[in-house]
């Protein structure tokens, strides 16, 4: 099975998964397969990232984002393939040979379970294949001083949006607006929803 690193990456990355308590490996790999399984919205990488700080583990949020990548995009290339659980292990260790034994066991275990909701989550997925917005936070602020901006004492939005791509992982992205620029904005998202409405 290829993975989503070049081969160096790739072993890097199974070498951190073989780092994990199997308990915590497993609580990971389940909250990507729920995610597949389409009951949950997002795989929250921050939150993977604070439990694994928690039980001792030291490993970057980016190590941490790797993980999930990979984990999803072989659960993912699985489901699309109809895998057994057999055939995702054996595909595993061919495309890596780093991976540990408990790390497999708990892929194995869990494929075996979930796999087939998986699959056809999946299937149904392929069809409609777009991130989605989670979550959509603002607040009002005022400009009182600047290096750069001349016009003080003008309030502005600031937006923070959190969103997911396709493959499930959450981003946020923050920007800032005039009154006007957000008074458009908030016109344009009421058309939307009142275009999404009629359909």
């Amino acid at each position: 099975m290829l993975g989503v690193e070049s081969a160096c990456g790739v072993d890097k990355i199974v070498e951190n998964i073989g780092s994990l308590p199997a308990d915590l490996f497993a609580e990971t790999c389940q909250q990507i397969l729920t995610q597949l399984q389409g009951q949950a919205q997002a795989i929250d990488v921050a939150e993977i990232s604070e439990r694994f700080q928690k039980a001792g583990i030291r490993l970057d949020l980016e190590a941490v984002q790797a993980i999930t990548k990979l984990l999803s995009f072989n659960f993912r290339s699985a489901a699309k393939n109809v895998l057994s659980a057999e055939q995702l292990i054996a595909g595993l260790m061919e495309s890596c040979s780093k991976w540990s034994k408990p790390a497999l066991q708990v892929v194995r275990k869990l494929w075996s379970d979930q796999g087939t909701l998986v699959c056809g989550h999946q299937g149904v997925q392929a069809a409609v294949s777009v991130g989605q917005l989670v979550d959509v936070q603002w607040k009002l602020g005022m400009a009182v001083s600047s290096d750069t901006c001349r016009s003080l004492n003008s309030p502005y939005v600031s937006l923070l949006l959190k969103t997911t791509d396709t493959s499930g992982l959450m981003s946020n992205k923050s920007f800032e607006m005039t009154i006007p620029q957000f008074q458009n904005f908030f016109r344009q998202f009421k058309e939307m929803a009142a275009v999404l409405e009629t359909v």
